[in-house]
């Protein structure tokens, strides 16, 4: 698979013109038909709801495009739900899906009406006491522990992973929120990142639907809705053969049909919590070359550093790099590409077959639309980028505006920081 950038250099070269770079640009065409497909792909299942997990991609304006597309919202904060409030989203269109959960983000999430997705057995204590009664909809998280396989080798640990109940204690959580007056309860489980295969949501499916065949059976709770979380990749990699939502989304139908329908059980709703594959292809970091090093290897320093995009630095990550204007130029060059944190791991790629590379060059670091901006920081002092959106007739909106210095000093609030900020925040280089 050939990797190809949604903006053209010049294009770039203008949007740097008013937006200096480093900076954030989402493909609002891209984002807009990946929705569509989306839909289509759980169309056989009529209560089918994608609820876009915000932290992806924590933007107001991003939200509300797919909520045109009948998206809800994941959240798991408070401020993930002030965002989905400011977009517009509200009621049992947004599921809480939180751990290690404060009393309040209980409360706050019950009064916009959110479906509380509990992560464990000791929180219904919790929302019974802070509400005082439980909610009518409520919904539980399995972790069935152990490793977790596929047909094409181990995919994640879950026995290992702070999310979830066990089986028993879901059984158990399930007899108590039925006592307790809830009647309308969900199912949900997240096992697995980023996997790139058509077989991860129908074997996952399997095991959740299977579980609330029994779940009915003895408990007598009626399972409305079943939430196959988030976990649908997408490929960093050019060699890697990307998922086939449609093909998805016909796996689960046939394991829904075998299990669910057989047993009485057809008018289950389908839910789904993608960040990644809703928003991960369409977003770019777009960084200026501004330096070159040469020592014991050929270092090629950009303006952005892992403060705005941290998963190289984390993870060890790869996201592609195309140098605009060189798409047809041979890789013959080694780089190091860098930024100028004051940590050895802020580098965006390590020994990376690249085109030529000059100062001012621009390069468009691809999949960066989910865990991107949202993984920033302030290390070092840098500060955030500026979040663009290029809209389907060819046209840019600023849709977060950069971190300034003054924004940067605000919470210092208990000693003068010697200058006036907005002196500081004047100054066109910041």
């Amino acid at each position: 698979m050939v990797k190809n950038p949604f903006v053209t250099l010049e294009q770039v070269q203008e949007i740097a013109k008013e937006y200096p770079t480093p900076f954030y640009l989402y493909d609002e065409k891209g984002i807009r038909e990946n929705a569509k497909k989306v839909q289509r792909a759980f169309a056989w299942n009529p209560g089918f709801k994608e609820y876009f997990a915000v932290k992806a991609t924590p933007n107001p304006f991003l939200m509300k495009i797919l909520h045109e597309y009948g998206c809800g919202s994941d959240c798991s904060s408070p401020a993930e739900l002030m965002l989905a409030e400011a977009a517009g989203i509200t009621g049992q269109e947004i599921m809480y899906s939180s751990n290690d959960t404060e009393p309040e983000e209980f409360r706050y999430a019950n009064e916009l009406g959110a479906i509380i997705n509990l992560d464990d057995i000791t929180h219904i204590p919790v929302v019974e006491k802070v509400l005082g009664r439980l909610p009518e909809t409520m919904s539980c998280r399995f972790n069935p522990g152990g490793v977790y396989r596929l047909s094409n080798g181990i995919m994640d640990n879950p026995g290992d992973s702070k999310y979830g109940m066990t089986e028993e204690q879901i059984f158990e959580a399930y007899r108590i929120l039925k006592q307790k007056g809830v009647k309308h309860f969900g199912l949900h489980a997240f096992l697995v990142s980023n996997t790139v295969t058509n077989d991860y949501y129908p074997a996952l499916a399997r095991t959740l639907f299977e579980l609330a065949v029994r779940l009915r059976n003895e408990t007598g709770c009626s399972i409305e809705f079943i939430n196959l979380s988030g976990g649908v990749g997408i490929p960093y990699r050019p060699d890697q053969e990307p998922n086939d939502i449609l093909k998805i989304g016909e796996g689960v139908h046939r394991v829904y049909d075998e299990i669910l329908t057989k047993n009485g059980m057809g008018n289950v709703k389908i839910f789904t919590e993608m960040g990644r594959f809703m928003m991960g292809p369409y977003g770019a970091l777009i960084t200026k070359a501004i330096n070159e090093k040469h020592i014991y290897k050929e270092y090629i320093g950009v303006d952005a550093c892992a403060a705005n995009l941290m998963r190289p630095a984390m993870y060890g990550a790869y996201h592609h790099i195309t140098v605009l204007g060189k798409e047809q130029l041979p890789h013959d060059h080694r780089y190091d590409v860098t930024g100028s944190l004051c940590e050895n791991n802020d580098k965006f790629a390590v020994d990376r077959d690249l085109p030529e590379i000059n100062k001012g060059d621009y390069l468009f670091i691809h999949d960066a639309g989910a865990h991107g901006f949202s993984m920033g920081y302030n290390y070092n002092g840098r500060l955030w980028s500026s979040e663009l959106l290029l809209k389907e007739d060819g046209s840019v909106q600023l849709i977060r505006r950069r971190e300034t210095p003054k924004d940067y000093f605000a919470t210092f609030d208990c000693f003068p920081v010697g200058k006036k900020l907005d002196e500081i925040e004047d100054r066109e280089k910041f």
